[in-house]
């Protein structure tokens, strides 16, 4: 039993002796560093890819409101025409040119003949939702390959 117990401490000691050695303590500080490295890139990657998001929802709320600009300022020259104008008093003074015979028909009697309107479907509730995972799987795609970015 002692020999055993001797065998097991001259192990222990030989192993405390190699972790002792240069070449040893140099991998351990390697591989502590690379470890570092590593999470350090992906916690940049990772703020890159939520950075990148926010950008894009930012440039479309730009695109939308620029739309919203552009669709005022047409109505706005719409509204200098002088087909409103005459669109307007007809409207407000039930007025009409000469000539012409102007009736008046109840709303109910009006809504009764004309067609139904059937809702318009978004394109969203069309499509099929994706599970998460392969919403985040495609998400990253696009991330590292660049996909429907601007740069």
């Amino acid at each position: 039993m002692k020999e055993k117990f001797r065998s097991a401490l001259d192990g222990a000691l030989k192993h405390l002796k190699q972790l002792r050695d240069v070449r040893v303590l140099g991998l351990y500080v390697f591989i502590a560093i690379a470890l570092l490295v590593t999470i350090n890139s992906v916690s940049v990657i990772q703020s890159n890819y939520e950075l990148q998001q926010r950008v894009s929802r930012i440039q479309q709320e730009n695109d939308v409101q620029r739309l919203e600009n552009e669709t005022l300022r047409l109505k706005n020259q719409y509204y200098e025409t002088d087909q409103y104008l005459e669109l307007a008093a007809r409207q407000q003074f039930n007025k009409g040119e000469p000539g012409e015979t102007l009736l008046l028909v109840p709303s109910d009697v009006a809504m009764s003949h004309a067609a139904e309107e059937l809702p318009l479907e978004s394109p969203q509730e069309s499509a099929p939702q994706k599970p998460g995972y392969q919403q985040n799987f495609e998400a990253w795609m696009e991330f590292i390959f660049r996909r429907g970015a601007e740069i």
